[in-house]
């Protein structure tokens, strides 16, 4: 089978370096891919915003199965434009790309499947969360226990001219549970955690993750296939209901409350950084479950993975260019799958390309020992302004 990837980022690197290991994969093509990327896959340069040329690529390349790893093009149909033309995608079309397209839609959709979820509020006072309608690379939501907070949080949604809301602030450990999904059929991934704010201590904004880890202390792994029961499935029903079926992966945010298991977002991709924590614990074939056989669950081991994003100085206000990255062959010698999230060469020399510039994953056969494995690792890797949590996967 000949597969293409879509994108550039340390979930397409986790993405390409599980389907390389798959028996049943032929070709393996990536668009635009990364350094780390190029090493697996034949990469090309193509965006991932560009539909027109995406589609010439994957006739040229006589593609079997489009993989599509970031939201924005989901969102904006490009999974549709392949299906048109005959070619199979994993990705949702616009219609169902909309349960992360739109909060607003999300939020209905739930309602009228019976998925518990946040209130919406309609004044805004703390605690609450301040969320935009669309897509903000995981930046557009902002918690406010204080009404400094809140002062501060409703101008910036402003700022990013997007409709916004104002909902009830849920407390409790957060999880990400993963369907892969063909219209109202699903077989779930275990569930992982991901760390959303830039500090220790979930302090400072919010990013597009700074770290994950899988096996969950307090949610083992067999609780997905409840959460599919009561979660995503009654949505898959719903979107079906509604005309706009979804094929590809259902990514549910959650968070256990005091009052039980509430929704905090859905997604129509796969989670970024925990798919990096997921994949390198998968023991079964991706290849056929990204092409939609759903005859089996996905086979995970029962090790462990811990995840540290790295990311550049200015991160995530900023992203950093042209800095020489050192360590990276020190770190996978000491046995981590370090993966390219905001990578370039110049001059044959790794450099910073991003906010979030590698990921660096550690293993074990429990979650202290993956965790000590890529913090190892992590210590190896060198570049200026280098930033990372020094808290993932502990306690």
């Amino acid at each position: 089978m000949r597969v293409l990837v879509v994108g550039s980022g340390g979930r397409e690197h986790a993405l390409v370096w599980s389907l390389s290991r798959s028996k049943s994969l032929g070709e393996l093509h990536a668009a635009p891919g990364n350094p780390g990327i190029a090493k697996l896959a034949h990469c090309h340069p193509a965006r991932a915003d560009d539909h027109a040329a995406l589609v010439s690529l994957a006739r040229e390349l006589r593609i079997d199965l489009v993989v599509v790893g970031p939201e924005a093009p989901l969102v904006a149909g490009l999974a549709d434009e392949l299906r048109h033309r005959g070619i199979a995608v994993f990705g949702p079309g616009a219609a169902a790309a909309r349960i992360e397209g739109s909060k607003s839609f999300a939020k209905d959709v739930m309602e009228a499947a019976g998925v518990p979820t946040a209130t919406t509020l309609p004044v805004a006072r703390p605690p609450c969360v301040v969320k935009i309608d669309g897509l903000a690379a995981g930046k557009g939501v902002w918690v406010c226990r204080t009404q400094a907070e809140l002062d501060a949080a409703l101008p910036a949604a402003q700022a990013l001219g997007q409709p916004f809301h104002v909902e009830e602030l849920l407390e409790g450990p957060e999880l990400s549970v993963f369907a892969v999904a063909a219209g109202d059929a699903a077989v779930a991934f275990p569930p992982a955690r991901d760390y959303k704010r830039i500090g220790d201590g979930d302090e400072g904004p919010n990013t597009g993750g700074m770290g994950s880890f899988s096996p969950l202390p307090d949610v083992p792994d067999e609780t997905a296939e409840q959460i599919l029961e009561t979660v995503h499935l009654p949505v898959l029903h719903e979107l079906a209901s509604r005309g706009a079926p979804f094929q590809g992966l259902l990514y549910a945010g959650l968070m256990q409350t005091d009052d039980g298991l509430r929704v905090i977002e859905f997604n129509c991709r796969f989670g970024d950084p925990e798919t990096q924590s997921l994949l390198p614990r998968l023991e079964s074939d991706l290849v056929p479950l990204l092409a939609s056989d759903l005859s089996q669950s996905p086979q995970l081991s029962d090790r462990a993975a811990v995840t540290i994003v790295l990311a550049g100085a200015g991160y995530p206000e900023r992203s950093d260019q042209g800095t020489p990255i050192e360590g990276v062959e020190d770190a996978e010698a000491a046995g981590a799958l370090v993966l390219h999230a905001g990578t370039a060469l110049h001059d044959g020399k790794l450099v910073t390309n991003g906010g979030r510039i590698l990921n660096v994953v550690g293993t074990g056969a429990t979650v202290d020992q993956a965790r000590t494995a890529a913090y190892d690792a992590t210590g190896r890797i060198d570049f200026a302004g280098m930033q990372f949590r020094t808290d993932i996967a502990d306690g």
